[in-house]
C-alpha cells in the first residue's frame, strides 16, 4: 500500500496554472496523474464510457466511435446538471486509474492534477491549490485559442469559486507574478512536501 504523505491534489480553476506547477513538480522528481489525461483515455472508441457518452449526447460524435470534446465541452459546460451527468459517466473510471498509479508507485511522491474540487481517489488528500485573479486566469485560458473569453467564463461558473478552493488548499502558489516567483513557490511547496 502506498504511503498516503506522499500523495497530494493539484488544482485550482480554469487558466490558474495548475498544469504549469505539475511540470514544475514533475522536475522536481514527482510523479504527475493528469486527470483530464485520464478521462481522455477513457473516452476513447471504442469504451465504455464514450459508448454511455455517445448515447446520451448524439451530437457529440463526429466520426462512428469517436467524440468531438469540444462540442461536449459547449454542451455540458452550458448545464450543471448535463456536467454532473458526464461526470457520474467518467469520474468513476478516472478515479480508479488513479488509485492503480498511486498504488503501483508506493515510494514516490505523486501528484495527481484535477481541475474540480473533487477528492477523486476518496483518500483525503492534501490540496496544493494554484491560485490568480479572475482577470488572469481569463486571459490565460482564452488565449490557448481553443474556447472564447465567454466560453472561458461559462466554465468558470460550473467549477468551484476561488474562495472555496481556497479554503480547500494544504499549500497555495500564486500565480500572478512572474516565472521566478512561481516557480520559487512551487520549490517551497515542494520542501514543506519532504518535511
Amino acid at each position: 500500500m502506498a504511503h498516503e504523505g506522499n500523495r497530494l491534489l493539484l488544482g485550482g480553476g480554469i487558466g490558474s496554472g495548475k498544469t504549469a506547477a505539475a511540470s514544475c513538480f514533475a522536475a522536481l522528481g514527482s510523479l504527475i496523474v493528469s486527470t483530464d489525461d485520464l478521462a481522455r483515455s477513457l473516452l476513447v472508441p471504442g469504451t465504455v464510457e464514450t459508448g454511455r457518452v455517445i448515447a446520451r449526447w448524439p451530437e457529440v460524435e463526429s466520426s462512428p466511435g469517436v467524440i468531438d470534446r469540444r462540442i461536449l465541452g459547449r454542451i455540458v459546460f452550458a448545464d450543471g446538471g448535463l456536467l454532473a451527468e458526464l461526470e457520474a459517466i467518467v469520474h468513476p473510471g478516472v478515479a480508479a486509474l488513479v488509485n492503480a498509479a498511486a498504488d503501483s508507485h508506493p515510494t514516490e511522491v505523486v501528484i495527481v492534477e484535477i481541475p474540480v474540487l473533487r477528492d477523486l481517489p476518496g483518500r483525503g488528500w492534501p490540496w496544493i491549490v494554484v491560485d490568480a485573479p479572475e482577470p488572469i486566469r481569463v486571459a490565460r485560458a482564452a488565449g490557448r485559442g481553443v474556447f472564447s473569453e465567454a466560453e472561458v467564463r461559462q466554465v468558470m461558473e460550473r467549477q468551484s469559486t476561488r474562495s472555496e478552493w481556497l479554503a480547500a488548499a494544504t499549500w497555495v502558489i500564486d500565480n500572478s507574478g512572474d516565472r521566478e516567483q512561481f516557480e520559487e513557490q512551487c520549490r517551497r511547496v515542494w520542501a514543506a512536501i519532504g518535511d
